[in-house]
């Protein structure tokens, strides 16, 4: 058979065309069609293949998928995870899945590795050449690791027959739909092989795109000087993927294996493994003393000035490890801000989420020592609540925001852009943005998709369930001390007597859970949380009112999940074209 390429990128989409909706990846329309040696001698269409990867990742924009969890309702009718949460989740309508995406990916970037050496990507210069190689060959294997990590979070499960299976392995360029239908291997067996590909891609990535002065030792056998390396290496290309972005995917899969989803007999080895790998990220970034002290205001105005690389600050936050290009936009405003500021009230935080949130001493509010008052609920609470929620009488583009009196447009069900719960969203959100008709503007966005203090929360997780609240394995801090950390720079009145408190493993997993529940909020961290753990999935959305001046919980929304619901199904059509054993429930 003749053999084809496939082009995707996005530098080159415009003049190319974007193929990326064809049914069938495998015969393209015939304009897009490209052979082998037109391939290998243009090397930006080669490069396609491996970009097209680049623009499936899901992080393009939030995705807001804890509207189908307990954190968040939306008032729009259409959203699609309001759907899932009320019954509409099935193996033909999955709103999370990622199987063709990835796969499309995986097989980009098999082609790519394929003629990666046969193209001159430098061809006037040896030595670049050869760097170019290396480079790209090292972004392949990680992404496609990544792309089976995110297979396997989304749908790896047990099979019909009670078997913990992972994702079917395609390592080489398929050349026809026949060959797609290798089976599923196991679970144990696609991490390993999405291990071996992050393996892999830390041999040839440098830790982190910058400019040096000096060849780093990892690269002196490319006989490159300091200039040739920052033209294969350098800052760049700060914003691809890179070595430490490898290990934070790695720390990422050994922690999903770890998890309760998936490691039903508690391994302690598992758990120790996955503290290990986050500990090797943060060990490698500074550990403790790389915290930073303004890192969980990552969308605020100072921290995006601090980010933007086209003000000639070449180097990141601390707390940004991987995120996308910024965004000059106003659409979460539009889309999140109360009626009264022009906005549609997407997102509508939960009372449920807000009952998350400590007081400013630390205590839970449910707890003796906390000193709540249900009836003046928002006072003295954690400092993170007014950052993350806007509330009743609270501020929103200097407006206070009238919710639980029903005199405007911003009350409970008021109208399709009102709120559901009597809460709106706040995080994400730049206040110095205006939505206001004749009057809009636009300010610069964060897109994070790995920040340093997940990889925080997942090391204080694994750590505690390998070795205690104050066991550190061979590393060089506990669970207790990050979650100490975090809970410092939050605003949390010092000394912490709530944590100093906890003694057992399994207070400290609550803690540790309900940590990461506020601190990775509305980064779609949830929704798969609550899988990982296997946790309740139907508890309902409550919301609160004011009525005869008592605040009262109401419910909001039902959850209809199935207990089956803890793994995500393999696409219908995949199960009926290939033959793939299908999850358990999903039939």
């Amino acid at each position: 058979m003749k053999h084809y390429r496939i082009l995707f990128a996005f530098s080159l989409i415009a003049s190319l065309g974007f193929v990326a909706g064809c049914d069938d990846p495998f015969n393209p329309e015939e304009n897009f069609r490209m052979n082998i040696d037109q391939v290998i001698s243009r090397p930006q269409y080669a490069e396609g293949l491996l970009d097209y990867a680049y623009t499936q990742l899901p992080y393009r924009t939030f995705r807001f998928d804890e509207v189908a969890t307990d954190d968040a309702v939306s008032n729009q009718i259409s959203n699609t995870y309001r759907a899932m949460a009320t019954g509409a989740w099935t193996a033909l309508s999955n709103a999370q899945d990622m199987w063709t995406v990835c796969y499309r990916s995986i097989m980009n970037i098999n082609d790519f590795l394929t003629i990666v050496d046969k193209v001159n990507w430098k061809e006037s210069t040896p030595a670049l050449n050869v760097a170019f190689k290396q480079r790209l060959t090292g972004e392949a294997y990680a992404l496609r690791g990544v792309m089976k990590y995110f297979l396997l979070q989304n749908h790896a499960g047990l099979g019909t027959d009670g078997t913990l299976l992972g994702i079917p392995e395609y390592n080489d360029f398929v050349s026809s739909l026949e060959d797609f239908s290798a089976p599923r291997q196991t679970f144990a067996q696609s991490v390993e092989s999405a291990d071996q590909d992050f393996d892999l891609a830390l041999q040839y990535l440098p830790m982190d795109y910058v400019d040096v002065a000096e060849v780093p030792a990892q690269f002196t056998d490319l006989k490159l000087t300091a200039d040739q390396y920052n033209i294969a290496f350098g800052s760049g290309f700060t914003q691809r993927i890179s070595g430490r972005i490898v290990q934070a995917y790695k720390a990422r899969l050994a922690l999903l294996a770890a998890s309760p989803r998936f490691n039903e007999a508690g391994s302690a080895s598992l758990w120790e493994t996955a503290a290990n790998a986050n500990a090797k990220v943060l060990s490698d970034l500074g550990g403790l003393e790389y915290f930073d002290p303004n890192g969980n205001l990552f969308w605020l105005k100072a921290q995006v000035e601090d980010s933007d690389l086209g003000l000639g600050n070449k180097k990141e936050t601390n707390e940004i490890i991987w995120r996308r290009e910024m965004q000059d936009i106003n659409t979460w405003e539009t889309d999140n801000y109360a009626p009264t500021v022009y906005g549609h009230g997407r997102i509508n935080p939960t009372q449920n989420f807000v009952d998350a949130f400590p007081m400013k001493n630390g205590y839970p509010i449910d707890n003796a020592s906390s000193e709540y008052d249900a009836q003046h609920p928002y006072a003295n609470r954690d400092p993170r609540l007014a950052q993350i929620v806007v509330y009743d009488m609270s501020k929103e583009w200097n407006q206070t925001i009238h919710i639980l009196d029903g005199t405007t447009n911003d009350g409970i069900d008021k109208t399709e852009y009102s709120t559901r719960t009597g809460y709106y969203m706040r995080k994400h959100l730049r206040e110095d943005v205006s939505v206001q008709t004749g009057k809009t503007s636009t300010q610069k966005h964060i897109i994070p998709i790995i920040r340093a203090t997940e990889i925080y929360l997942n090391y204080a997780e694994a750590a505690n369930e390998a070795w205690g609240p104050d066991g550190k394995g061979s590393n060089g801090y506990s669970a207790r001390e990050v979650i100490a950390a975090i809970r410092k720079r939050a605003g949390i009145s010092q000394p912490d007597a709530y944590l100093e408190g906890i003694a057992s493993k399994e207070d400290m997993r609550k803690l540790i859970r309900n940590e990461r529940r506020i601190e990775l909020s509305f980064e779609g961290a949830r929704f798969w949380d609550l899988r990982r753990w296997k946790e309740d999935l139907t508890e309902p959305a409550n919301g609160i009112r004011l009525e005869d001046g008592v605040y009262r919980t109401f419910k909001v929304e039902d959850r209809n999940f199935k207990p089956y619901m803890v793994y995500g199904p393999i696409p219908f059509n995949e199960v009926l074209k290939f033959g793939f054993v299908q999850n358990q429930g999903w039939d």
